[in-house]
């Protein structure tokens, strides 16, 4: 009988590759699909020896062709940093609308299970606190924050017209702010921010006053979340995230004692639409899932930072090597 097959799409970013490990880890053949926009190769080198993992570079904006049979669909194609969807816009709206439409087909096709990577962006900056998932959300469409927030709402919509529609077997989660080794040290977002200005003996810059809030989960709670919704049989949009919610200001100091720094914090404005409060409220993953968070703040930031400080010189004084002049078509 042949291995259980899983295409993870983003495969070769921080949370596709983390992904990719898990499935390899539980007996799957694995298929990483990335075209290296955001996601970088070492994350998955590891994994070039191994008898059941093949690596497509592809974007999945243009039509998706995958030979033989497929079990599993993972969406995780998409820029997910302010830094990224900003310089990318279009090609962050063709990812989460062209990308996830090809990949609802090719799961139609091949009768297999999809499971597509939403986020807590879809709630914009929220009126309503924690967030739970009857909460429609508050976005301005035509914000800087707009290109993935909406691309991100229409890859619900449109998943959820093809259970509907076609009776697809489909999975929605909302990821909240999650963390761990292989995030990108410059890609905007405020831990690996907070991280690299302390390694580099820079201040620490807050964007307002630092009174606005997130909620920080580890890479293998959420990738435990999200392995167990996967094989669930629910088809509507779950939070998986932690709801331990923390300021802004407090996590800046936090990690100047983690760091062992001496470093100011300074205080910039606060860009547009920039969310106030950020928290899950994760009651349908506990009584659906059994899921919840196991593993600490402290615990995770300590293996996190230890992960940042083995990155060369080069890595982390570099703002980021990528090109996107090709994707903004």
């Amino acid at each position: 009988m042949s291995k259980k097959k899983v295409l993870i799409t983003g495969g070769a970013g921080f949370l596709g590759s983390h992904l990719c490990d898990r499935f390899i880890k539980e007996g799957y053949s694995v298929i990483a699909m990335d075209n290296l926009i955001t996601g970088d190769l070492k994350n998955i080198e590891h994994l070039f020896k191994h008898k059941d993992f093949e690596f497509y570079h592809h974007d999945v904006s243009s039509f998706v062709h995958v030979p033989g049979h497929l079990d599993y669909i993972l969406h995780f194609a998409s820029p997910a940093s302010p830094i990224d969807y900003l310089k990318i816009p279009i090609q962050t709206l063709k990812v989460g609308s062209l990308g996830t439409h090809n990949l609802l087909g090719l799961a139609r096709v091949k009768k297999a299970r999809i499971l597509v990577a939403s986020t807590s962006e879809i709630y914009g900056d929220p009126s309503v606190h924690p967030q739970p998932e009857e909460y429609y959300g508050n976005v301005n469409t035509v914000g800087p924050r707009g290109v993935y927030d909406e691309a991100k709402r229409f890859q619900e919509a449109i998943t959820m017209a093809y259970h509907t529609y076609h009776k697809l077997e489909t999975r929605i989660i909302r990821i909240f702010n999650t963390y761990g080794p292989r995030m990108r040290l410059n890609d905007g977002r405020v831990l690996p921010a907070f991280i690299g200005q302390a390694l580099r003996g820079e201040d620490l810059t807050i964007f307002g006053d630092g009174s606005q809030t997130r909620s920080f989960c580890y890479v293998d709670d959420l990738v435990e979340g999200i392995y167990r919704l996967l094989l669930s049989e629910y088809a509507y949009p779950v939070n998986i995230g932690n709801p331990n919610e923390i300021t802004i200001k407090d996590f800046a100091e936090e990690i100047i004692k983690l760091t062992g720094t001496n470093q100011k914090i300074i205080y910039q404005a606060l860009p547009k639409d920039d969310p106030k409060q950020r928290q899950p409220d994760i009651t349908k993953a506990k009584s659906i899932l059994g899921w919840e968070p196991k593993i600490s703040r402290a615990e995770g930031l300590k293996i996190t930072y230890s992960y940042f400080k083995s990155l060369t010189k080069e890595e982390l004084y570099h703002n980021d090597h990528r090109e996107f002049e090709n994707y903004k078509k």
